[in-house]
């Protein structure tokens, strides 16, 4: 075992979906300084996504689209394959909040929440799966990786309760994929991250000393945090790690007090 190589990239093909910021962003820039040939990444507005590969250099490559309906993700998927023969790793990251007093919640707000945040992670592996097993071989399987959250795995004192629910459904959804995509040598994992400054999270972007309040480490995440979790799951180092569910969080889930009244999440 060459173990200069365990956390390495080297020649594989990524798509990040959301990959235009945020989250998003920080895990296809690490993907590209751990070797990756190309980097994909899309969302809906097609002068961040450009302006984003354009900053991460080459390798990166901007595919703008709606991956909201299932005629989005078919396009997306359609445009991939023209491009590539194979796809070795797929971070579902796109995502959205809705937050809403329990009596005024709209319907609304639930449906666009659960479609992008557990409908289309489930069909859009679904549609690329092809691809993913032409990259997959049990030497070096193919990888799925969820973009769930922290608060998928315990509640936080917002009224954001679709989206509450649709990041747990995304991790019991991450277990169910990967008992079945293990069978084709896909390997499919779960990030669920805490207090990290993006769109969603505009605390932690705007006042990131008043978000690091509750959180045990004393601090938000950064692309570094994020990065290496990403990395580690995509790259050999978590070939072994199938269906789990991965806190990066500065401890909130492990340490977190609830009576605290600062939501360390932000949302």
């Amino acid at each position: 075992m060459d173990f200069s190589k365990l956390f390495s990239l080297e020649g594989r093909v990524a798509v990040v979906t959301g990959g235009s910021r945020g989250i998003g962003a920080m895990i296809a820039e690490g993907f590209i300084a751990a070797g990756c040939a190309r980097v994909y990444i899309t969302a809906r507005k097609a002068a961040v996504v450009a302006e984003t590969a354009a900053r991460l250099g080459e390798r990166c490559i901007a595919l703008p689209g709606d991956i909201s309906t299932v005629e989005g993700m078919e396009r997306l998927a359609a445009d991939l394959a023209a491009r590539e023969g194979k796809i070795d790793i797929l971070v579902n990251n796109a995502g959205v909040a809705w937050g809403a007093e329990f009596e005024d919640f709209p319907e609304g707000g639930w449906d666009k929440v659960m479609d992008l945040n557990v409908k289309t992670p489930f069909f859009l592996t679904q549609k690329l799966h092809g691809l993913l097993m032409a990259a997959a071989s049990a030497d070096q399987p193919a990888k799925v990786i969820n973009i769930a959250s922290i608060d998928g795995l315990r509640p936080n004192p917002w009224e954001t309760y679709s989206y509450q629910a649709s990041k747990a459904a995304l991790v019991h959804l991450t277990k169910r994929m990967a008992a079945r995509l293990i069978r084709d040598n896909i390997v499919v994992t779960c990030i669920c991250p805490g207090a990290f400054p993006s769109e969603m999270n505009k605390a932690a972007a705007k006042n990131p000393e008043g978000s690091s309040k509750g959180i045990p480490s004393g601090r938000v995440g950064t692309l570094e945090d994020m990065a290496g979790g990403a990395i580690y799951l995509a790259s050999r180092a978590g070939d072994y790690v199938v269906g789990t569910p991965l806190p990066i969080d500065g401890g909130i889930v492990n340490g977190w007090i609830p009576s605290e009244t600062v939501d360390p999440s932000g949302h």
